[in-house]
């Protein structure tokens, strides 16, 4: 089983981004994150991440979180898909074009709290840091156009299980790996989030460590329910239409942090290579 959770990471955490957090990603990271997933019944995905600058969510985030969240339901279990009103339209646009689970609007954890799941997975959603603040991976304090939904996990941590997806270090549930985040970017270390998780889960982009753990679940219930490359790419572009842009680039272009459509749609096709070799052969 191991050597799935390598062939994932050498793909979805390679350190292709050259940013650093991957570089925390281990096959047991993976599988912890995947054995969290596994045992819950009742999973609240929340994502979205807001760019002031431009006055639209980024497209990462919306994708990655609409496939795990489809996978949970295909997986027969209970999903529901989090944002807030700036990135909603988005994240819907994101999750119908797979015909996915329909999105909610929260304005505070609570909101999340109150449809009582048993597991919350961060996924590209900012997280506070040591002085209370939210920042962007350029260091900029952005608090004032973050809705805190990482007040979920602090309120009533103790009765829900967080995994935490990220790409920078300064999403919630990525608090756990700060001491050692803060040594590979020193120059970050002030702007990580606090907010720790039962699973940190580190990749090159937020949305490929959802495509990744999407088409584990397939391994739970014996077929696939991650997502295609063209629906990665259908997603993709719909975000843009809706107003999203490249986190990276600041533009309103079918890429997602700096990476253009096509290695998306190949870490799609990896990630279903990857499991599907699994599912046909199982170890005995």
């Amino acid at each position: 089983m191991m050597d799935i959770f390598e062939s994932l990471i050498a793909l979805v955490a390679s350190n292709r981004s050259g940013r650093g957090p991957a570089r925390l990603c281990s096959p047991s990271v993976m599988s912890s994150a995947l054995e969290v997933l596994t045992r819950a019944r009742r999973v609240a995905v929340v994502t979205g991440f807001f760019v002031p600058s431009a006055g639209f969510p980024e497209t990462d985030g919306p994708g990655g979180s609409a496939a795990l969240a489809r996978a949970v339901d295909l997986s027969g279990r209970e999903a529901s898909l989090w944002t807030d009103e700036r990135c909603f339209s988005v994240v819907a646009s994101a999750s119908r074009a797979i015909d996915g689970v329909v999105p909610r609007a929260a304005s505070e954890g609570s909101d999340i709290l109150s449809w009582k799941p048993d597991l919350i997975v961060y996924l590209e959603r900012l997280g506070r840091a040591a002085d209370g603040g939210y920042y962007n991976m350029r260091g900029q304090d952005v608090s004032s156009m973050v809705v805190s939904l990482d007040d979920a996990v602090l309120t009533k941590r103790e009765e829900v299980d967080v995994i935490g997806i990220g790409d920078g270090g300064n999403e919630a549930g990525m608090g756990n790996l700060r001491r050692e985040l803060g040594k590979l970017m020193p120059s970050f270390s002030r702007f990580l989030s606090v907010v720790e998780s039962d699973a940190p889960l580190p990749v090159d982009v937020s949305d490929w460590g959802g495509y990744a753990l999407a088409g584990a679940l397939s391994l739970s219930c014996g077929e696939w329910c991650g997502v295609d490359p063209d629906e990665v790419a259908s997603m993709v572009e719909a975000e843009v239409a809706a107003g999203a842009v490249d986190g990276v680039t600041l533009k309103g272009e079918p890429s997602v942090d700096g990476f253009p459509l096509e290695i998306q749609r190949s870490v799609a096709a990896g990630v279903r290579d990857i499991v599907e070799s699994q599912l046909l052969s199982p170890v005995p």
